[in-house]
């Protein structure tokens, strides 16, 4: 807890359990009131080995894709009354140790949206990322700072912290269940006038680590770029799409239900 802000930790996972264990050891259990991980279908022990740390652990029973699993870790998180939560990869590839910092800027009511940037200071080069991700990158990112009038160094970072206005307010249940589900959030972040902070983060590119493959990645792009031209089409008037709808679907009240009740496949908590 911070400033008597109760901070949740949200792990989307899928085949972590190999770094999991290093991951959850820096959690600054201090100021992290939660742990919650969200197993998307995982074909190895991660399940098992984050119930065996004690995390809260939900376990989609068929795979979902990187953004479905991200909805069901911030329903979980604001059903256990979470004024901020924090989005963390179980795979190591961001360190732990910033929580704190990016959760202060939170609780203490500085910003509602911070980001671990991988290209401030040293840069994701520095850490591993391959020469065509960080090309793409950096064609995106300035793509989507002249259309969306920002200065982010980067919009495509998995280290990111929300107040709970945010989680709540958004229209999350609109966006993609994809890696394209990040991009979204973001842009309607920007077209609702949120201030998004960013700090300086290193990352880790090793075999264990999770990343999209060069097709993924051309699909992440081409889904990037039809964000911000949507985008675009609300801003200036023209057709305003669903993810930009303020009374469009949110995730806070709704429930992951069993599959045999024909809901949406989550199961095993603790």
């Amino acid at each position: 807890m911070i400033n008597g802000k109760k901070v949740v930790v949200v792990m989307p996972a899928y085949n972590a359990a190999r770094t999991l264990r290093q991951t959850f050891a820096e959690i600054p259990k201090d100021v992290v009131d939660d742990v919650i991980l969200v197993d998307d279908a995982s074909q190895d022990e991660t399940a098992a080995v984050a119930r065996a740390l004690g995390i809260k652990t939900f376990v989609h029973r068929e795979n979902r894709g990187y953004g479905g699993n991200q909805k069901t870790c911030y329903r979980q998180a604001l059903a256990l009354g979470a004024d901020v939560v924090v989005m963390l990869h179980p795979d190591y590839q961001y360190t732990p140790k910033l929580i704190h910092a990016m959760s202060g800027m939170i609780a203490y009511d500085v910003y509602e949206v911070v980001l671990g940037s991988r290209v401030l200071g040293k840069g994701a080069l520095a850490g591993g990322m391959p020469l065509y991700k960080y090309t793409a990158n950096r064609f995106l990112t300035l793509t989507q700072n002249l259309c969306l009038g920002r200065k982010l160094s980067e919009y495509h970072t998995g280290y990111r912290a929300f107040s709970s206005k945010v989680l709540r307010t958004l229209p999350l249940g609109e966006n993609s269940d994809d890696f394209v589900f990040d991009n979204e959030m973001l842009v309607q972040l920007v077209y609702h006038g949120y201030e998004i902070a960013e700090i300086t983060c290193p990352t880790y590119y090793f075999p264990d680590a999770s990343s999209i493959n060069f097709r993924r990645s051309v699909i992440y792009g081409i889904g990037v770029l039809a964000t911000t031209a949507k985008f675009l089409l609300a801003r200036w008037g023209i057709r305003r799409a669903p993810i930009f709808d303020p009374d469009g679907k949110k995730l806070y009240g709704q429930s992951d239900q069993d599959p045999t009740e024909g809901g949406v496949l989550v199961g095993d908590r603790r």
